[in-house]
């Protein structure tokens, strides 16, 4: 049987890491966090140890990692400790890097797939996240099953950063609607329309999107603003982004303008804001109270 490891049991990692579980193969697990590997160890994992100890002994690894330059460090010392056949990124972090990595990976014989996951925390525990998935094709019934238990993998080409390039674009889109749901919200409100009836009004027309679907009801209307997306990794991948259409001489005013919001979102409710405190700086801009009660 092939032998998994798992790199990086944060918020969406674990649940990946645990849909792995339970099918015969040895999963082993590692992250810098104690606590969250005795978690997956509880539900069957191995602690591995070690990020060298996966590349020893794992055939295929998979990383779910925050930031490039921690991908890029944390399959540093993968590759350190041996030569596993495959590394599966479902981090999302950038085209660029996802062609770093194939070089560097190709030079040692292993295979690179990346293979951003979107569909947030509530997709990752119920595996039904949407993955898109760049890399070798004549290996891709090798790691199509183990994609498909944490959700629906979609093939996106063999160029490296193929599946980097499709995240980024929908990521894009989920922040517009977010960004967009907000400045209609406010005009709403602003005219003395209820919040709640207005959500039940465009989800029921032509308006409605992944923000009053979902991001609204669990997060806005409640005013928690905790649906579990920080705005600082939303400003990471609106960055990569805008960095990948720059090289490639796509202009994203859009997205410019989505980076800028974020930016204020960071400078106004701290490192830790969720991603939907953009309502509360379109809010405030329009004189609203974005601290008032639900």
């Amino acid at each position: 049987m092939t032998t998994i490891g798992f790199l990086g049991l944060g918020r969406m990692g674990a649940p990946m890491a645990a849909n792995l579980l339970g099918q015969g193969e040895t999963v082993l697990v590692h992250d810098l966090s104690p606590t969250a590997v005795e978690a997956l160890v509880a539900k069957g994992a191995e602690a591995a140890g070690s990020a060298a100890a996966l590349g020893e002994r794992c055939e295929i690894v998979f990383t779910s990692l925050p930031t490039p330059s921690i991908v890029r460090e944390a399959v540093a010392q993968v590759i350190s400790g041996g030569s596993p056949r495959i590394v599966c990124d479902l981090s999302t972090s950038g085209p660029m890097l996802a062609q770093d990595l194939h070089d560097t990976l190709a030079a040692r014989g292993i295979a690179s797939f990346d293979a951003p996951v979107s569909g947030g925390i509530r997709g990752a525990e119920q595996a039904t996240l949407a993955i898109m998935v760049g890399g070798p094709e004549a290996l891709w019934p090798q790691v199509e099953p183990l994609l498909q238990r944490i959700g629906r993998p979609f093939f996106m080409g063999e160029t490296p950063g193929a599946g980097q390039v499709a995240k980024l674009a929908n990521n894009l889109l989920s922040l517009a609607a977010i960004a967009t749901t907000a400045e209609a919200m406010t005009l709403a409100i602003k005219a003395g329309l209820d919040p709640s009836r207005m959500i039940e009004v465009l989800n029921a027309g032509t308006g409605a999107n992944s923000a009053t679907r979902d991001k609204w009801p669990r997060a806005v209307l409640p005013r928690t603003f905790d649906f579990g997306f920080s705005a600082q990794l939303s400003l990471k991948d609106t960055r990569l982004a805008l960095e990948e259409a720059e090289a490639m001489g796509v202009p994203l005013p859009t997205g410019e303008r989505l980076a800028t919001l974020l930016d204020r979102v960071l400078a106004t409710y701290g490192d830790d804001a969720d991603f939907t405190a953009m309502a509360k700086v379109v809010e405030a801009d329009a004189g609203l109270d974005p601290e008032r009660p639900a």
